[in-house]
């Protein structure tokens, strides 16, 4: 009599992380901040390095890197076996924003970032004219796990809900900023581009995941919740309800779709502005890795915040953020017994 055996699971961890400006020491990320001295910097490495050894791992997403070497210190602080540390456009400092990075264990066998809208998807910003690209470049990185499992991976940190004021090319005011119809005005325009930004990941996201059987996961900071209207725009989970073929380029937040629900907190946030949580940073996998999904090659175990710290007071030799990881298991095909 034939008998199967349970699932050959593989497991893999994924995590993303705002590191809140990494830049190397002296260096002048921002005009109105005060660079990294030596001791700042070396605290900094510090305390990521034993964040870093704390989540372990296999593939981390992470946002605010101005300079690819400071990320590449921090992850030696860890004193985990040296993964591949990537930031496309940080190599050698980064420009005028910072960047998206990866850090994985896994095997890549492509990275590109990607700046630009697809044509027809740039977005009219009022008083300031047409939003054309990402803020910060999107990270796209195809990985191959353990067993050689295609894994697409998006990187993001989407525009931030910061009011997006007029200002000259010296960068001085060209408004009130203390009428509150000029920061309504102000947010209205950051709005309008986080949403443009949406629209355009999902573009993104739907490229890689139509009618393929190959899992993909988001990482980021999104500036938003997971049921806000930007993040559905590139989720489009909602759309399941009604629409059982709408799971094919749909995304689920990893957090709902966990099939260990015993480990749930009562609450996960990321962030904590003028004392409201908020569940800024996010991770989402396609159907392929949710548990009861048709095509499901494997799950989301469970999912963790790594927020204690944000309760610690501001130093920001630390991170404003909280960091999140997800357990995700692959199944292998099924051990049978021969008689």
């Amino acid at each position: 009599m034939n008998e199967s055996l349970p699932p050959d699971w593989s497991t893999l961890q994924v995590a993303s992380c705002n590191l809140l400006n990494l830049a190397l020491p002296a260096r002048v990320f921002y005009p109105n901040q005060e660079p990294y001295g030596t001791s700042e910097y070396e605290r900094k490495l510090d305390w990521l390095g034993g964040m870093f050894r704390r989540l372990n791992a296999d593939v981390t997403g992470v946002q605010e890197v101005w300079d690819e070497a400071a990320l590449k210190a921090a992850v030696a602080r860890s004193g985990l076996r040296p993964p591949q540390v990537l930031v496309p456009g940080a190599e050698n400092g980064a420009e005028g924003t910072p960047r998206v990075g990866l850090v994985t264990r896994l095997a890549v066998e492509s990275v590109r970032s990607i700046a630009d809208f697809a044509p027809g998807e740039a977005v009219t910003v009022p008083e300031i004219g047409l939003h054309t690209r990402f803020e910060r470049p999107v990270l796209h990185a195809a990985l191959h796990t353990k067993r050689g499992q295609l894994l697409h991976v998006l990187v993001t940190h989407l525009k931030s809900k910061r009011p997006k004021f007029l200002q000259d090319a010296a960068g001085e005011p060209l408004e009130d900023r203390d009428d509150p119809r000029v920061v309504a005005r102000a947010s209205l325009r950051s709005l309008i581009m986080r949403g443009a930004e949406s629209a355009a990941l999902r573009g993104l996201v739907t490229d890689l995941i139509h009618r393929t059987r190959d899992p993909l996961i988001l990482l980021g900071d999104m500036n938003d919740g997971p049921q806000s209207v930007t993040s559905q725009l590139i989720a489009a989970t909602q759309a399941v309800a009604y629409d059982r073929q709408a799971r094919d380029v749909a995304l689920f937040h990893a957090y709902d779709v966990q099939s260990e629900p015993a480990l749930r907190r009562d609450m996960a946030y990321s962030h904590i502005f003028q004392g409201w949580p908020d569940l800024l940073d996010q991770i989402w996998v396609s159907e392929e890795l949710v548990h009861h999904a048709k095509f499901a090659i494997g799950d989301v175990r469970r999912v963790e915040y790594f927020n204690d710290h944000l309760h610690e007071g501001r130093d920001r030799a630390r991170s404003d953020h909280g960091f999140v990881r997800a357990l995700l298991r692959f199944r292998g095909v099924p051990a049978v017994t021969v008689e």
